[in-house]
């Protein structure tokens, strides 16, 4: 009996392209009418149930418009290219950062004091000396200030507190305190602001009262002549900026090794572990009066102190923070006066080396003293004073020591 389709129903054909099953082409007998825009099947039509747009196993819902890797439409993150680019702006961010800084630091520093006019220079040796000074300058401060840090008078006396040699070099930083009773020679030399010589007269005075004749240059030229060691550069901090470093870093940890008052430096201090503020700061490097070895104890507090707070301001909470490094960096830049031709790398040079003289890895002593000159000054033990300098000069390590 012939076929015959059902009512309503197209007739289906075979033919090649259209599919095929075992061998066989077949018709799906797709309704051409579905592709002419119908949002339902047309009328007597016949509907499969199956949909060309619909993925298997995608369970209808929100799977059904998943693509094939299981995600909405959208590719996977390549979080390999966000890693390099994150890091690519990272260190772009962090380099502006440091140029930025090293120009802002630059340019505060005070480059004043001119070592062109220093006559008679010693040869430099291996390695690099700076004489770092501590002056009872004023500058900047006012009555109240003055009051609250005891520091006498409005006006600058022109002395120095302390005076030191700091020697960097590859075995180790060595700082030596040159008291400011030392009984030195003072020699020819050409005034700073006149431009006049003023020839060797064979006298002799306190180291300190060098500078307040006439400043940093004949301070360094005396150093020289006096000890044959060449100072390659010059800092100077006041008492107003040393207090507000100390003040910037959050105060400074010191280990105080008996009770300590003085009327004359402010100084009231009870032996042990404690903290000190910019003015107390300011005060225990001052004292003298209390101590036992006068001004030769207040040196090798004077060393303790700077190396220790080399140290704090090296800390990661300050270095790494912008809240401290900037306000630190100020109050020190501000205040600090260097030869012309000191740079930043020297300045963070020399700050590292008194670091390196608190961890242990340098070491810190009084020039050799061998006892009174005629004066009543301290005089230094000139062989042990050579012998020490040759070391310096040839970058040996120091085993010249002092016994006061």
């Amino acid at each position: 009996m012939p076929h015959t389709s059902a009512p309503g129903v197209p007739p289906q054909t075979r033919g090649p392209g259209q599919g095929s099953h075992y061998g066989q082409n077949y018709d799906s007998g797709r309704d051409p009418r579905y592709d002419q825009g119908y949002d339902q099947p047309p009328p007597g039509s016949y509907d499969s149930g199956y949909s060309d747009g619909q993925v298997y196993g995608g369970g209808g819902g929100r799977g059904a418009d998943r693509g094939p890797a299981g995600y909405d439409g959208r590719p996977r993150p390549d979080w390999r290219r966000r890693f390099k680019w994150g890091l690519i702006t990272l260190v772009v961010v962090v380099l502006a950062w440091s140029v930025g800084t090293y120009f802002w630091a630059d340019s505060k520093l005070r480059r004043e004091v001119d070592l062109s006019i220093v006559e008679d220079r010693p040869e430099g040796g291996d390695g690099t000396n700076y004489l770092i000074v501590g002056s009872d300058s004023r500058e900047g401060m006012t009555a109240e200030d003055r009051k609250k840090l005891h520091t006498g008078g409005p006006t600058d006396q022109g002395r120095t507190d302390s005076i030191m040699i700091l020697h960097v070099g590859d075995n180790g930083s060595t700082m030596i305190s040159l008291p400011r009773d030392s009984d030195v020679e003072v020699p020819s030399y050409v005034g700073s602001e006149s431009g006049k010589h003023y020839p060797a007269q064979g006298r002799h005075t306190k180291i300190n009262a060098t500078y307040a004749e006439d400043g940093p240059p004949l301070l360094v030229r005396t150093v020289e002549h006096n000890t044959g060691l060449k100072i390659d550069h010059y800092a100077e901090i006041g008492f107003g900026g040393f207090a507000k470093i100390v003040d910037a870093v959050g105060g400074v940890e010191m280990d105080i090794p008996q009770d300590i008052h003085d009327d004359k430096s402010g100084a009231d201090f009870k032996k042990g572990k404690q903290t000190l503020d910019g003015r107390e700061a300011l005060a225990f490097v001052r004292t003298r009066y209390a101590l036992k070895g006068s001004d030769l104890d207040r040196t090798k507090n004077q060393q303790k102190f700077l190396a220790a707070l080399a140290n704090q301001a090296a800390t990661p909470g300050t270095v790494l923070n912008p809240f401290k490094l900037y306000p630190t960096m100020g109050a020190g830049l501000d205040t600090l006066k260097v030869d012309k031709d000191m740079s930043l790398w020297n300045v963070a040079s020399m700050f590292w080396a008194m670091k390196d003289v608190s961890s242990g890895e340098g070491k810190s002593m009084n020039m050799p003293i061998s006892g009174n000159a005629p004066g009543g000054n301290l005089q230094w033990d000139k062989p042990k004073m050579r012998k020490l300098v040759e070391q310096l000069n040839n970058d040996e390590k120091v085993t010249v020591t002092s016994d006061r």
